[in-house]
């Protein structure tokens, strides 16, 4: 059996959409559907049961990113854990077939699949998701701690599939508000385990965040990282540098593809970005947010 498990508040027609193309897929193992909802007040749990999923409900002080998909694991029976968002919508009918069969390996722990934008994304979301999660399939390993970088670690649980007793040995951190995914994958690969990305599992997931939404949103995932897997002021460093060359790239992509009239904004909307993660890497704490 495969679990698929949904961290949801007030999903709307998104989540809808999500539960819908979720039954849709093909695939030959039984497929359960556990929403972990935490205090929605828009009706998306009673839409969830009513589109077939085990809805659990919290309410929301208690969410936290790595806790609440560790409960919706305990919640499931599945063999095999995958996780996703409410505002994750499969691309396909074989989304979840390609995912789960990128687990077949020796020493894999762990497949993750390529976010694509929506037809109404920003070109700089576009740029961002293309940057992350591109065409290429790739196979992740370490071997040893001087090759940890942000892209090596890349692991996201908007779009991710773990063995069942993988998971049981080693779950996501409790205490992680945000980020508990690459903190699960740094500890992985550490230990000598494969992640595989598989950009034939894909999900349409973008994000229209205004100037101040970028902000709080890497302060968020800086704070969250300089408290799991981002160890001392070299790793930081290093993740900046890695930051500004991607701005970088990306400058330099909207000029060659012809979205010269972007530059200007984009250009904030990277500045934004870095100081939110700047700041949130040397705060000690964040509040959580879904």
């Amino acid at each position: 059996m495969i679990s698929v498990l949904i961290p949801v508040k007030d999903g709307g027609s998104d989540l809808v959409r999500c539960l819908q193309a979720i039954a849709a897929q093909k695939v030959d193992d039984q497929v359960e559907v556990v929403v972990v909802d935490s205090g929605s007040s828009d009706g998306s749990a009673k839409r969830a049961r009513e589109l077939g999923a085990a809805v659990h409900e919290i309410p929301a002080s208690e969410f936290v990113h790595g806790a609440t998909r560790n409960l919706a694991a305990r919640l499931s029976k599945g063999d095999v854990l995958v996780f996703t968002t409410q505002d994750a919508i499969p691309a396909t009918d074989h989304w979840l077939a390609r995912l789960v069969a990128a687990l077949d390996g020796d020493g894999v722990v762990g497949a993750y699949g390529r976010q694509l934008p929506h037809e109404d994304a920003t070109p700089p979301e576009q740029f961002f998701l293309d940057f992350m999660y591109g065409a290429s399939p790739r196979i992740q390993r370490l071997r040893g701690i001087e090759e940890l970088s942000f892209e090596q670690t890349l692991f996201s649980n908007v779009n991710s599939a773990i063995p069942r007793s993988v998971w049981e040995a080693s779950p996501f951190r409790d205490d992680v508000t945000m980020s508990e995914d690459q903190e699960w994958s740094r500890r992985m690969l550490l230990a000598g385990h494969t992640i595989v990305y598989e950009p034939e599992a894909a999900v349409r997931h973008s994000h229209a965040y205004t100037l101040r939404g970028a902000f709080r949103r890497f302060y968020d995932s800086g704070a969250s990282a300089g408290r799991s897997y981002v160890a001392g002021e070299e790793s930081r460093a290093a993740l900046r540098r890695a930051f500004r060359r991607y701005a970088v790239g990306e400058l330099r992509w909207l000029w060659r593809t012809g979205r010269r009239r972007w530059i200007p904004y984009a250009a904030v909307y990277e500045l934004a970005k870095l100081a939110g993660l700047q700041l949130g890497l040397r705060k000690k704490d964040v509040t959580s947010r879904v």
